[in-house]
């Protein structure tokens, strides 16, 4: 496809054929196109963690929901995702790379960052994987893991400390669901989002 069909053709997808596996050259594929995303100073502190097995799947689910609460339609339609991945960033990586003689700092103060370029450069790779997933006839979904479950996640699956898991991507192949209400809001359009040179009210 050409990059501005893929690009209009994203969407987030929370109902898929279960029946349907995606075949891990695809997913290494995807990845490997995730990992040319841009990164400060070229840190790359980003990993992936692939489920794709019912074993992992369940186990993801099963640590961060609520065991208590009624199971709603997005979680059976995210379910059925026959894949998962865990994009996750580690910070220590880039304040270690700055900290390197080529960039000069001579500490790793985090203070220095004016934002969370770890996080943000896991989340440009994720964009990726979500546009490949278009390219290769799939569908996908990015969301979050609640801050509740960030530490069972780490411990579920072994995940280090210092590593965050910034989203999760469910990767299929997408059956009809219902469009989700936020998109009454409409796209804002260029004038409402970009100014030149200066903003004013």
């Amino acid at each position: 496809m050409e990059f501005s069909a893929v690009v209009r053709a994203r969407r987030m997808v929370r109902n898929y054929d279960a029946s349907r596996s995606v075949e891990r050259a695809i997913i290494d594929d995807m990845l490997g196109l995730a990992i040319r995303a841009p990164s400060a100073g070229f840190s790359q502190g980003w990993h992936f963690l692939v489920l794709d097995t019912d074993e992992s799947r369940e186990l993801f689910w099963s640590t961060t929901t609520d065991p208590d609460s009624p199971t709603d339609r997005w979680q059976r339609g995210m379910r059925s995702a026959p894949a998962l991945i865990l994009a996750m960033s580690d910070k220590q990586a880039y304040l270690e790379r700055y900290a390197s003689p080529d960039k000069g700092w001579t500490d790793k103060d985090e203070a220095r960052w004016p934002v969370p370029y770890w996080d943000i450069d896991t989340g440009m790779a994720s964009l990726l994987i979500l546009l490949s997933a278009v390219d290769h006839g799939l569908s996908s979904c990015f969301f979050g893991v609640p801050p509740e479950h960030q530490n069972a996640t780490k411990s579920a699956f072994g995940i280090p400390p210092r590593m965050s898991v910034v989203g999760v991507i469910s990767l299929g192949y997408g059956v009809p669901d219902p469009k989700s209400p936020s998109l009454k809001r409409g796209r804002r359009g260029l004038d409402e989002v970009v100014s030149y040179q200066s903003m004013t009210d």
